[in-house]
């Protein structure tokens, strides 16, 4: 299949579905003040066409109610950054925090629609070669979100935590805000959320062949006998997701077409949708169109 962007719109609505994307070529070429003003016309912009959007996101989401759905959902939430930037706030930590309030605004939109599982890549393993300072303000974000998860405060917590990636790259804080979350929403009705944290789509393979051939000397198995048995198989059942079923559509935002090694396994037969707005800027109707845009293609597996 081949990798495309979603159709840029047109009509009353594409001045808008185009300005919050702010692609990566244009978010470069302003800052200071000049960013300041285009956020703030932005924003009025926004305002003046709120009741069109309530019309359409109503009609697009009745679309979507009327054919089946993903059951899983993954999304590479990019962005964060450059979304900052765009507004002009000097902090790339605002990005971030935006992003991760923007995390319950999704998971709100999945639940109404009867999608069972979320899988998100919060921070990859290439993130934590960032400089001290946004590296460190980055965990906080982290841990601050996977804490509020956890149900203590008088409601039940939004969903099922599950995180996947390298937990031993991760400072003590952020693995104890980790098993904390895992433990709190074990018994939640909410849908199931991975967060993909220190997560390397290459070391999760790596990881899967070490466990694959542990199991199998462990079992007794020669040392000439190992490789024929090796099997497809065997090496998904040592995937950080084991247990889990596979995304049937990735969604990356920002732009950038490309999965960054995100579920190289697990991909194999998803359905693929770029979307040009940043993370902490995804509307509902962004993901309306994306399920919409899966809806209307043949899954054919190659048969």
């Amino acid at each position: 299949m081949r990798l495309r962007p979603a159709p840029t719109p047109s009509g009353p609505l594409a001045a808008d579905v185009r300005a919050p994307a702010g692609s990566s070529r244009a978010s470069r070429a302003g800052s200071g003040l000049g960013s300041v003003v285009r956020s703030t016309r932005h924003r009025a912009a926004g305002l003046a066409l709120a009741p069109l959007y309530r019309l359409y996101a109503h009609r697009l989401r009745e679309q979507v109610l009327s054919r089946p759905r993903p059951n899983h959902v993954a999304i590479i939430m990019d962005g964060n950054r450059r979304w900052a930037q765009r507004e002009g706030l000097a902090d790339p930590a605002a990005g971030h925090r935006r992003g991760a309030d923007k995390i319950l605004e999704v998971l709100g939109w999945c639940r109404a629609l009867g999608i069972d599982e979320v899988t998100l890549w919060a921070l990859s393993i290439e993130n934590l070669d960032r400089s001290p300072e946004e590296l460190s303000a980055l965990l906080d974000v982290v841990t601050e979100r996977l804490v509020g998860l956890d149900g203590r405060r008088g409601r039940p917590a939004p969903m099922r935590v599950r995180v996947i990636g390298r937990r031993d790259a991760l400072p003590e804080r952020v693995r104890a805000a980790i098993d904390l979350a895992e433990k709190a929403t074990a018994s939640s009705p909410g849908p199931m959320c991975t967060f993909a944290v220190a997560y390397s789509g290459h070391d999760e393979l790596v990881d899967a062949c070490r466990e694959t051939v542990r199991d199998l000397v462990a079992g007794g198995i020669p040392a000439g006998e190992l490789p024929s048995r090796i099997s497809a198989e065997e090496l998904a059942r040592h995937l950080y997701t084991n247990g889990q079923p596979d995304p049937e559509l990735i969604i990356r935002t920002s732009g950038e077409v490309r999965l960054s090694g995100f579920l190289p396994w697990q991909s194999a037969h998803s359905e693929f949708y770029f979307c040009d707005a940043y993370w902490p800027v995804f509307r509902e109707i962004d993901f309306l169109r994306a399920l919409r845009t899966f809806q209307q293609r043949s899954r054919r597996y190659g048969r």
